[in-house]
Order: C-alpha cells, then sequence, then structure tokens
C-alpha cells in the first residue's frame, strides 16, 4: 500500500518555531542586552524548553546571529518596499529609500535597542562583524544604484552615498532618542535638501 504524504503544514513547522525563537531572541537583545541573551531567557520569551533552543541552533550565538540577520531583512524589506511604492521616478525612488528609515515603524527606540545590542558584539564576534559590514555594505551598494539613476557620476557615487547614509544614520538614530526635538517631516525634508546638493537637477 502506497504511504500517503504528510499534508504541507507538517514540514513547514519546524520552520515556524525555528522563526518563533529568532523573533524571541531580537525581543530579548532588545530588552536585555547581549549579556540578557541566554538560551534559557529566549526560550522563556518563546515560550518552549531550552533543549528546543540547542534543537535549532548550535547555541546562543548562531541564535542571535540568525536574529541579526532577521532584523536586517526586516528593515531591508521595509526600505525596498518604500522604493517599490515611490513609482518609476528616479528621483522619487530614492528620497522614498533615503526617507523611509524615517518611518515610525523603523525610528523606534526598541528596534535602537535591539541594533545596540547587535553592535556591542562587532568587537567581541567576527561573525558579528561581518554581518554588521555586509549590513552597510548593501545599504550603500542600493543607495549608490540610485544615486547612480538620479546623474551622480560614478567618481562620485562612493562618497556620495557614505555621506547620505552618515547623514541618515544621525537623523535615525535622533529620531529614536529624542522623538520629540524633531519631527519625522522636519528629518525628511533635511534628508531631501542634503540630496539636493549632491544630485543633478531635474530636467526642465
Amino acid at each position: 500500500m502506497r504511504k500517503m504524504k504528510e499534508p504541507a503544514f507538517k514540514r513547514a513547522e519546524p520552520d515556524a518555531r525555528r522563526q518563533s525563537l529568532i523573533e524571541a531572541c531580537a525581543r530579548v537583545l532588545g530588552r536585555a542586552g547581549a549579556a540578557g541573551a541566554s538560551v534559557r531567557a529566549i526560550a522563556q520569551e518563546a515560550g518552549v524548553s531550552p533543549g528546543l533552543v540547542n534543537h535549532y541552533f548550535d547555541g546562543v550565538d548562531a541564535l542571535v546571529a540568525a536574529a541579526y540577520a532577521h532584523v536586517d531583512g526586516m528593515v531591508t524589506g521595509a526600505l525596498d518596499k518604500a522604493v517599490g511604492d515611490a513609482g518609476p521616478d528616479a528621483r522619487d525612488r530614492l528620497d522614498a529609500f533615503v526617507t523611509a528609515s524615517f518611518a515610525p515603524d523603523i525610528a523606534d527606540r526598541h528596534l535602537l535597542a535591539t541594533w545596540v545590542a547587535f553592535w556591542g558584539l562587532v568587537t567581541a564576534r567576527p561573525d558579528i562583524a561581518r554581518q554588521h559590514d555586509e549590513q552597510y555594505a548593501g545599504f550603500r551598494e542600493r543607495l549608490e544604484g540610485l544615486l547612480a539613476g538620479c546623474g551622480v557620476p560614478a567618481n562620485e557615487l562612493r562618497r556620495a552615498a557614505i555621506a547620505v547614509t552618515a547623514l541618515v544614520d544621525g537623523l535615525w538614530l535622533e529620531l529614536c532618542l529624542s522623538p520629540g526635538c524633531f519631527a519625522v517631516e522636519e528629518a525628511s525634508g533635511i534628508a531631501r535638501r542634503f540630496l539636493d546638493t549632491i544630485v543633478p537637477p531635474r530636467p526642465a
């Protein structure tokens, strides 16, 4: 007698459990920092036994690295969506990419706390340092492509992308730390005015 195939949801269940542990790890990092991200704390946050953490990940270090990739993927997805929603105009797409970091779901204190936990591991863990470098390189690469589409010369792309990234990071940090100091609209306006200084004007 032929054996019936198991339902698809049975195969997906381990992935869902793994994802829940990654999300729990990110929450623990944001709340308690890297020092508080133990297997027990993450398991308690996820509502599972500590043994399940070790079943899906080769120790807490691997889980933290997976959480870093997950959080970076969430932010990247939000930025890419903003670009896609902006339409075909190159300058509109650039503006959308640059100002999407100021949206409430990204300029968020809890998200900042999670990033700070990751950043605190950069000097202690080579794998996290590599992830950090890859993350920022990816951001700048996408930014360079958008700047090139707006007519910024090839020999100026790298420095322009570094400058825009530094500006966005600074405004994002202040919005997270002191949201009452200036509004999201002000941050977006500052960023757009800076872009005006490095991007050739639109054709008349």
